[in-house]
């Protein structure tokens, strides 16, 4: 495999945690890599340590033991501050409760991480109106997220992943709240961004529906890969 088509690599993580006296091993050793422009499904009933490894390629968390690398760089190296830069240059994120600011506009909730990393003013709104157009959301830039249904409220919420041209997006559940029509369509959007955009997805789900656009699948059980396809 050509090294330069590798956006993750994974070597032989693992993550525990100590609750009270126990020791909890979410994480048992996962090593796998992921090539840019691949749309990945992790899978796994409730406590397989899936959400562990999410936070983990996300830059959420470190790893116990074990290295990995994003865009080349050994980023469980990394501390606090370092991580932060990392996740608001290089990683969008959608969450299955969307996560918008009440009685904001779509247009506000989408320009919100530019903030963070000093974007012109101008320069901020145009980024945020072409992510609301890629998520099909041209002439609702000006409504509120209370005056939006779900889908659009969870398109908004992608269109705010996509504003900083991440190398990465990274979904838990994105279709949970949602009805299985709506459900649907936003599997549509990130299947679009993946084929159209050549952007890397991963989805974290345990809904089979979900993970059928995904090319690749790694099933998760016990804090290890049970399977792949």
């Amino acid at each position: 495999m050509n090294s330069n088509n590798v956006l993750i690599k994974m070597e032989d993580l693992t993550k525990t945690y100590q609750v009270g006296e126990t020791q909890v091993r979410a994480l048992r050793g996962i090593s796998y890599e992921i090539r840019k422009g691949d749309l990945l499904a992790i899978m796994g009933p409730s406590g397989s340590g899936k959400s562990t490894l999410m936070n983990i390629i996300g830059c959420l968390d470190k790893p116990t033991n074990g290295r990995y690398f994003l865009d080349g760089k050994e980023v469980s190296t990394y501390n606090k501050n370092q991580l932060a830069g990392i996740r608001n240059s290089k990683i969008g994120f959608v969450f299955q409760t969307f996560n918008l600011l009440a009685r904001t506009t779509a247009l506000e909730n989408t320009e919100l991480p530019l903030l963070y990393s000093n974007t012109p003013t101008r320069e901020a709104k145009k980024l945020a109106m072409k992510a609301l157009a890629q998520v099909g959301l041209e002439g609702r830039e000006l409504h509120k997220s209370n005056q939006m249904s779900g889908g659009e409220r969870q398109r908004v919420a992608i269109a705010r992943a996509l504003v900083n041209s991440p190398s990465l997006i990274l979904a838990d559940e994105p279709t949970g709240n949602l009805d299985t029509k709506t459900g649907n369509e936003i599997m549509d959007v990130f299947k679009r961004l993946n084929q159209k955009n050549g952007i890397t997805v991963i989805l974290v789900t345990h809904d089979p529906e979900v993970s059928a656009i995904a090319e690749k699948k790694m099933h998760i059980r016990d804090g290890l890969i049970e399977s792949l396809e």
